[in-house]
């Protein structure tokens, strides 16, 4: 991933003047050059503010077909940020439908199965469970700690889901 302030002020700039064409065109732009940092945040933030389906899909679709690894990190860092639950999905969604490695971020995944919706918990689980066989049995087992201290009620809906999780962390 590349450094460039210069790649940062032109998206947000493009991104500051709201016009839907310009922004696809320029999304669409980013899927074929290399990834610099700083686009990841961009546009999950303004994923998270605009209310315009046909933007919110191009840049769920941006991060979906993500193919550089160095992203991963910067996914990860917008992920742990407050955003909406619709924003925190889509990019939890994005690491299992980009076919990315996150099995080094399963700890921070499995938080945000904690906390986060239903559906944005099964998205956790899944990319949890598709890099559960690069996680070493010291990580598994911090993982199922941090699941069972953290106990979702009987009658919460994540409670199977939960329990599914830890089995597939112990296998």
């Amino acid at each position: 991933m590349i450094k460039s302030d210069k790649k940062i002020r032109e998206l947000n700039e493009i991104l500051n003047k709201d016009n839907n064409i310009v922004i696809t065109e320029a999304i669409e732009v980013l899927r074929n050059e290399k990834p610099f940092e700083g686009a990841v945040g961009l546009l999950t933030a303004y994923y998270d503010k605009t209310d315009d389906f046909s933007i919110r899909k191009t840049i769920a679709s941006f991060f979906d077909d993500l193919k550089d690894q160095s992203v991963c990190h910067e996914v990860i860092e917008e992920i742990r940020k407050h955003w909406s639950s619709d924003t925190i999905g889509m990019l939890v969604s994005s690491c299992w439908q980009s076919g990315l490695n996150y099995s080094d971020y399963s700890f921070d995944l499995a938080k945000v199965f904690l906390t986060g919706d239903y559906v944005t918990a099964i998205e956790c689980l899944t990319v949890i469970e598709e890099s559960v066989h690069e996680l070493s049995k010291v990580r598994k087992d911090e993982i199922i700690k941090m699941l069972e201290e953290n106990p979702i009620p009987l009658i919460n809906e994540k409670k199977a889901l939960t329990q599914e999780l830890i089995l597939i962390l112990e296998r």
